[in-house]
């Protein structure tokens, strides 16, 4: 599961590249009840989603020319540049080269073999998120692509993930999870077929998760916030119920209850 004790290839960041900051920090704010702390005069308009003074992630303009609002998560790396380069060998692309963001870490922008746009994140001062797997945060990361077997393989190339394929009532699901962790929490994210399939299927890309205490309810924030509803909430028999939504700009995210754990 998703936590501050981060190692090489865990999320450890996730930002929200909008084309009207404010309005966007207001639909969060509905939505989760989150603050937007400003990361300063120097930082471009970048500031940080906040729960009680903690950061649970960031927001910012948009960038990258011909961008579309968008979640981006980024994953753990203690060497930018030579996760860069291992990309670039296993057929990705660079988007935004590696860079310092002051004395905060590195960072780097990169699209994988599928079209899934990712950043690499390599901590200084800013170690990460600070918050986790609470009401209200980031639960867990899903990559939707039409080749969960060549995506695998590709991130094991850069991270050295564990892939663990698992039969749900949707269908085949591949559980992800860093280097060397075991064990029934070990597993922070997944991996599956776009929905739809075939011509109907979506586009490549990684969605975040928020676990909510009530999924319905959120899904009505979200809606009476500007949001609209991708996917209906639905219960998904031993995870939780689940609802996919996109705010007033059209970025996509997901919300959970999950299941009460076992005793």
């Amino acid at each position: 599961m998703l936590s501050t004790d981060f190692v090489t290839g865990s999320p450890n960041w996730l930002d929200l590249g909008s084309p009207d900051t404010a309005a966007s920090a207001e639909f969060y704010g509905a939505v989760f009840g989150w603050d937007l702390q400003s990361a300063g005069p120097d930082a471009g308009g970048y500031g940080f989603f906040q729960q009680d003074g903690k950061s649970v992630a960031a927001l910012g303009p948009l960038t990258e020319e011909g961008a579309s609002p968008a979640w981006t998560v980024y994953f753990q790396t203690p060497d930018a540049d030579a996760t860069v380069k291992a990309a670039e060998q296993a057929g990705g692309a660079v988007r935004v080269p590696p860079f310092d963001v002051m004395d905060a870490g590195r960072l780097a922008c990169l699209t994988d073999p599928g079209g899934a746009e990712f950043a690499l994140w390599q901590p200084g001062a800013v170690k990460g998120l600070e918050r986790f797997c609470e009401p209200d945060t980031l639960l867990w990361v899903e990559l939707h692509t039409g080749d969960p077997a060549a995506a695998g393989a590709f991130y094991r190339a850069l991270f050295g993930w564990g892939t663990e394929e698992k039969e749900f009532s949707v269908g085949t699901y591949t559980l992800i999870s860093a280097a060397g962790a075991s064990g029934d929490d070990a597993a922070f994210g997944g991996i599956a077929p776009p929905p739809g399939g075939g011509e109907a299927a979506g586009p490549s890309r990684w969605l975040p998760y928020f676990l909510v205490t009530d999924t319905d309810a959120t899904v009505a924030k979200a809606q009476e916030a500007g949001g609209s509803v991708v996917a209906p909430a639905a219960d998904v028999p031993d995870v939780g119920r689940i609802a996919w939504l996109a705010d007033q700009f059209g970025a996509a995210f997901g919300v959970l209850k999950p299941l009460p754990r076992a005793a």
